[in-house]
């Protein structure tokens, strides 16, 4: 096949693969991605930093053999491979690059050693060079630093820093599910390209947020951080303003909200469907903006997305045999295994529910949301049973106003 590679700096070029058709990755919801990989040519050595998805080959050699062509180089030759991270889309080609390249270099963490061979048991007798941070190459008038980032997202997780054009190979971290033929965060819609990295964010990185703040930290403290001109993450777009990813990052890892609450809801005969509304048209009325999630038709991928920047939730669901309306459980363990809590501000939550005769969504509710890490407003809940008449309607709308005034002191 035919692609061409996408020269980002002197010496440089984008080798990656765009995955169009892309719908569920990782769990949550995307209309396409991309794996992004990097070439980099030295005077001595030529580096791939990272590969590709497993069937996305074929593009990327393309995109190697136009990289050379550019550089007015007839043969292909790579010394060098960086592997940030061992996860299959970013190293499912690797195999294949040492098959064409039996004398290839392998720079991975000491902990992505055992996991590649794990994964690609062809590469078991592959000598592989474990890199620490701090530590250095050399290919010939162009040099990498790297910096170990374990969790930011998998403990094998490294960052690569091309030190002569301030280039940072972040793999996962500061990435986008997004898939553009253009490659840089300047050729996209600004606000699209914040809530596609936002959603990134919020489904992988919230659990590591301190490990952010603490590798930007560290990152600042050895110097390096000032040297970074551009970001080059292993999805989507390339930052060619890094303070943007940087700012948004620190915003969410911190927990730093906006005058937001996300309304959640499920319903069966509509009874909770309209506490949802009239709550929702309580906290506008506060000038809080408001984020609506139906359960029967949002994906958690979308509803985590809002909760990451809302200073609450409003959380609704009908009472089932004593419990709350099953649909909700899937979103309830996504909050436990994201742990919102780590982004340093307990987010309030409060809850409503309709019944038929005994209740009992409202506690088992509270007592989830709790173990969540959301710091749960007991004392503001609703609990209607059958139709919410028009008292309850106005009740409903109060406990909006409420938490909507609330957040904002």
């Amino acid at each position: 096949m035919k692609a061409d590679a996408v020269k980002i700096a002197d010496g440089v070029y984008w080798v990656g693969a765009l995955d169009w058709d892309a719908r569920e990755f990782h769990g949550y919801t995307l209309d396409g991605t991309t794996y992004n990989c990097y070439l980099v040519f030295g005077d001595d050595k030529i580096a791939l930093i990272d590969n590709v998805y497993g069937g996305f080959f074929p593009q990327q050699w393309a995109r190697i053999e136009d990289a050379f062509a550019q550089e007015g180089k007839d043969e292909i030759q790579i010394d060098v491979v960086v592997q940030n991270h061992i996860e299959n889309d970013h190293s499912t080609t690797l195999p294949t690059i040492v098959d064409k390249f039996p004398d290839v270099e392998i720079y991975c963490t000491q902990i992505a050693i055992p996991g590649l061979k794990k994964l690609f048991p062809v590469l078991e007798d592959k000598e592989m060079n474990p890199i620490k941070t701090g530590d250095t190459l050399d290919i010939g008038g162009k040099s990498f630093t790297f910096i170990n980032a374990p969790m930011l997202h998998w403990t094998d997780s490294n960052f690569t820093l091309y030190n002569e054009e301030g280039i940072l190979f972040s793999n996962d971290a500061f990435g986008q599910h997004y898939c553009s033929g253009k490659r840089y965060d300047v050729d996209v819609d600004a606000k699209e390209l914040e809530n596609v990295a936002k959603k990134y964010y919020a489904n992988l990185i919230t659990l590591s947020s301190p490990l952010v703040v603490n590798k930007v930290k560290e990152m600042e403290d050895l110097g390096l951080l000032q040297k970074v001109k551009m970001i080059a993450p292993c999805h989507g777009q390339i930052w060619t303003n890094p303070q943007t990813i940087l700012d948004l990052y620190t915003k969410w890892a911190t927990g730093d909200a906006d005058d937001k609450i996300t309304v959640i809801y499920d319903t069966m005969h509509h009874s909770t469907q309209k506490l949802a509304h009239q709550i929702a048209e309580g906290i506008i009325s506060e000038g809080v903006d408001v984020s609506m999630h139906y359960l029967k038709e949002d994906h958690e991928s979308d509803v985590v997305t809002d909760v990451l920047d809302s200073k609450a939730i409003c959380l609704g669901v009908p009472t089932m045999m004593n419990n709350p309306y099953p649909n909700v459980g899937k979103l309830i363990y996504y909050f436990n295994c994201l742990s919102f809590a780590n982004c340093g501000v307990n987010k309030k939550a409060v809850t409503f529910s309709s019944k038929g005769w005994g209740g009992g969504a409202i506690k088992n509710l509270n007592s989830a949301l709790e173990e969540a890490g959301f710091d749960v407003l007991a004392d503001d809940v609703l609990d209607v049973k059958f139709l919410p008449n028009e008292s309850e309607l106005e009740k409903a709308y109060e406990l909006g106003k409420n938490i909507a005034k609330l957040i904002k002191e």
